[in-house]
């Protein structure tokens, strides 16, 4: 069981670290509630023994100062609904005499929620003063904010020193978190795959070499598979391709062969002659894909050879997707494989999905429900995987 779990936070005020960092509409409606939702059972658990709780999040990219559209304020309204018949009141700061004196007249089971961490450039720098300020609000620290892990920042990080060894620790979502990709990357059942898509092959080489050494099967799709075809000297069109990056395409396909990893590419592609929804479209062999047509989806014989590696499969993680699902023509790819490792782990794999995407496309199949753990954490996820110690998980785990 874990610290968390075991404390008895009655009469005690816990400062927990979450990430709501959710995406807004252009009036400010949540239009993806998914982390404000994974806080909720570490918030309950201290409210159910009769703690309160001061929640402090970032939101967006504020430039050097407070902007309205990056206020925690526009999430006020759905978090009381996320918490029915709980008092939750807001802070104007996230330090100062205003959360200062709300902190000090909160009462056992209310919430009180930090105005965004980020108005303060401190923050982002680590800064000691401002993480002591913030620590000065509450008498326990709980850092449950899995997708602001790998950074080292005041409110992720620095805070923890000013707590005693007992009185610091993980929610129960990066608790989940953290055991769950544990469990891929260090006791994975085979056979192994790992899918990975997305843009850029220099996004993904860490990870990629990392997972050389764990998993059996890689499959690549999305954009940077282009890059790997173009490396093996096959005509890609105006397809996405990172030059400077072709040795290394070859290096990571040679690494491949000597680990006995099968390494899969995409063996055709649904190609585009602009990036639009109103693009003609067709399936062509990627052995040569025409000047003018881009690769935007895998094609139908990719699907069956990946979706026939993943339904064989005891472990499967999947970052990023096949190609540009988000419009509508060519999001076959994506689907065919949500759908595959929703098969899969019916037949018992298990199954970990993680980075904003391939999440966003469970989301969107239906099918977040039908995989084993569906991750909050996009970049946190990533470096944990590379093999990173990250700066939130030390800050809690050293003494």
């Amino acid at each position: 069981m874990s610290k968390f779990s075991q404390h008895n936070f009655k009469n005690e005020k816990a400062l927990v670290r979450v990430d709501f960092n959710v995406p807004l509409d252009e009036h400010f409606n949540i239009t993806d509630d998914t982390r404000m939702r994974a806080a909720i059972p570490t918030i309950k658990k201290i409210l159910g023994d009769g703690g309160s709780v001061i929640l402090m999040s970032h939101l967006g990219r504020p430039k050097g100062g407070p902007e309205d559209k990056f206020s925690l304020k526009h999430l006020l309204p759905h978090l009381k609904e996320l918490l029915p018949g709980v008092t939750v009141s807001f802070s104007n700061d996230c330090i100062g005499n205003q959360a200062e004196q709300k902190a000090k007249d909160l009462k056992p089971r209310e919430v009180l929620l930090l105005e965004n961490l980020r108005f303060h450039k401190e923050e982002e720098k680590g800064n000691e003063e401002f993480a002591k300020k913030l620590s000065l609000l509450g008498d326990v620290y709980v850092n449950d904010a899995f997708g602001t892990a790998h950074r080292a920042h005041a409110s992720t990080a620095v805070i923890a020193q000013f707590f005693s060894n007992d009185k610091k620790m993980f929610g129960l979502l990066m608790n989940a978190e953290v055991s769950n990709a544990d469990k891929v990357l260090n006791s994975s059942e085979k056979p192994f795959t790992a899918i990975l898509g997305g843009a850029k092959v220099s996004d993904k080489i860490e990870i990629i070499e990392n997972l050389l050494k764990k998993a059996d099967n890689i499959i690549i799709g999305g954009g940077m598979a282009y890059t790997f075809l173009k490396a093996q000297g096959k005509e890609i069109g105006n397809s996405l391709c990172e030059e400077d990056k072709l040795d290394l395409a070859n290096d990571i396909l040679a690494k491949a062969k000597a680990q006995n990893v099968v390494f899969l590419l995409p063996v055709d592609s649904v190609v585009a002659d602009k990036f639009s929804q109103d693009a003609d479209t067709k399936i062509v062999n990627n052995d040569h894909i025409e000047k003018g047509w881009m690769g935007l989806d895998i094609g139908r014989e990719s699907i069956s050879l990946f979706t026939r590696t993943i339904t064989e499969s005891k472990t499967i993680l999947w970052n990023g997707p096949m190609g540009v699902f988000e419009i509508k023509k060519f999001q076959s790819g994506t689907k065919a494989v949500a759908e595959a490792i929703a098969a899969a782990t019916k037949n018992g794999a298990y199954s970990l999905v993680g980075g904003g995407d391939s999440v966003a496309a469970v989301n969107e199949f239906k099918l977040a429900d039908k995989v084993s753990y569906v991750s909050t954490g996009g970049g946190a996820l990533l470096e944990y995987f590379e093999g990173k110690e990250l700066p939130g998980i030390k800050a809690i785990n050293q003494n």
